[in-house]
């Protein structure tokens, strides 16, 4: 745990922040701007549909440029996008923000990737860890993100230009900070032991339980609380009770981050995500129980832990699945079928939540939850049986 993990920490907070305040202040502005009231989490949409796109330029930009240089290349795009997506509010074009918001997906597919890197700047034993230290970062972003769109909504005349505006000074400090990193050279490929092709990698039975868990995991919560604000704008709830939902939700999410990789070392990583999966069926309990303040508030915290549980999780079984050669390409192969569920998921937030209501979304929910306690029972059978084998 040194100075290099601090800053990769620090530059975590700039990217939540961005994260956070992005999906909060874009269905708002999709909401106001869209031509018709269904395609208010377009923008939202645009933003994951983005990452996932950029997913396989990112992994070809690490292996070619290295990590701080393809990390650096992200935040400029991330200024860029920000500023366009300012113009965008404040011209009121929803085309040219959606634009905007996709363009800003190569920012989030590079800095989703520092949760990798830790590991690679501490020792071994510090590997649950690092990656719950660096995801805590974000707790920056919850108490920030939600303010920062309270306080400077209506900074500059049009509402939530100056929340992008923000952004931009944001990933001028994250890029400064960024300089000051130094990052292990990715390894070589070695013609005596060539990685991998992905089917072989995607064919293991760890693989595709984790990248179930977090990809659905985070496709449920982004399915939810990107509705929320909406949820709560059409229940008559004030926009600062849905800022206060939003932002307890993501001090759910990282909270935890604090201690879940010891308990990942305590308990297994499969019991951790078992409780994942438990919080988010409670969060659909509660959520389908009322539409009080105070309803959609727990809801939110518990869809946060089961989120933290979840990808954390995920995150750390899914490095049982690759080797270090291989470790630029399948990463993200994770990270592109993430950012496509989300990408379904921010489209059907949107369109379900104005045309179907918030039950009818939660209900919905119940499916992919489903799905995950499959594949997290046929793993845990799987190893079962290979260790009785053994």
């Amino acid at each position: 745990m040194n100075r290099n993990f601090w800053l990769l920490t620090l530059c975590q907070c700039f990217f939540m922040l961005n994260n956070i305040t992005f999906t909060f202040v874009n269905g708002l502005v999709g909401l106001a701007l869209a031509p018709v009231p269904w395609m208010a989490t377009l923008p939202v949409t645009g933003y994951v549909v983005g990452s996932a796109l950029a997913t396989t330029l990112v992994a070809r930009s690490q292996r070619a440029w290295g990590r701080k240089r393809s990390f650096q290349l992200g935040l400029l795009v991330g200024i860029a996008s920000s500023g366009l997506c300012a113009f965008a509010a404040a011209t009121g074009r929803f085309w040219l923000l959606v634009l905007a918001t996709m363009l800003a997906g190569y920012y989030n597919a590079n800095a989703a990737l520092y949760r990798f890197v830790a590991m690679e700047l501490v020792g071994p034993a510090y590997k649950e860890r690092s990656i719950s230290w660096v995801l805590a970062g974000g707790i920056l972003g919850a108490v920030t993100g939600p303010n920062l769109a309270r306080y400077t909504k209506d900074l500059l005349g049009t509402p939530f230009t100056g929340a992008y505006a923000m952004l931009v000074a944001f990933a001028l400090v994250a890029l400064a900070v960024m300089s000051f990193i130094s990052f292990p050279a990715l390894p070589r490929p070695d013609p005596a032991r060539p990685g991998r092709s992905l089917r072989e990698i995607a064919r293991q039975p760890v693989f595709v339980v984790a990248v179930a868990a977090s990809a659905l995991g985070y496709g449920v919560m982004n399915l939810l609380m990107s509705a929320t604000p909406i949820a709560m704008t059409q229940m008559h709830h004030s926009f600062d009770h849905a800022a206060l939902v939003i932002e307890w939700h993501v001090l759910a999410m990282f909270t935890p981050s604090f201690f879940t990789g010891q308990l990942i070392k305590r308990f297994g990583v499969l019991r951790v995500m078992w409780v994942g999966l438990a919080a988010n069926l409670a969060c659909i309990v509660i959520a389908l129980s009322g539409v009080a303040v105070m309803q959609f508030l727990v809801a939110l915290v518990l869809l946060g832990v089961g989120w933290n549980f979840l990808f954390i999780g995920g995150t750390t079984l899914f490095t049982e699945a690759y080797r270090a050669e291989e470790k630029t390409t399948v990463q993200s192969t994770m990270d592109f079928c993430i950012y496509s569920t989300m990408a379904i998921t921010s489209f059907a937030s949107g369109a379900l939540i104005t045309t179907r209501g918030w039950e009818y979304l939660n209900w919905g929910s119940l499916v992919p939850m489903g799905a995950l306690a499959v594949a997290l029972v046929y793993l845990a059978v799987q190893r079962r049986t290979a260790s009785l084998a053994a």
